[in-house]
């Protein structure tokens, strides 16, 4: 991965953390306090499947992406770093185009 790359990484995993609490209404929660790592369901931050609709509209809203398939959705809304490098991988223009 390069520099550039990581970079970009960096700042989609610092939006999303700032939306995720902004749009999910998590008070108590800095966005600055999310690994990036940390599991987003469950025993992690603790969201749930109404948390989980909103990220869907969160990512139509603000990167035109569709995620239609929740199986999918379940390893890609696991931790911040799997959402950050889905919406890496689908915003960006394919070599071909």
């Amino acid at each position: 991965m390069s520099d550039n790359e990581a970079q970009e990484l960096v700042e989609i995993r610092k939006k999303l953390k700032t939306m995720l609490v902004e749009n999910l209404s998590l008070e108590d929660v800095n966005p600055d306090d999310i690994k990036a790592d940390e599991p987003l369901f469950g025993e992690g931050l603790g969201l749930d499947s109404l948390d989980a609709v909103e990220i869907v509209v969160m990512l139509q809203r603000n990167f035109g992406l569709e995620v239609k398939d929740m199986n999918k959705g379940r390893e890609i809304f696991y931790s911040i770093d799997t959402l950050a490098k889905y919406v890496y991988d689908h915003t960006k223009a394919s070599p071909e185009s």
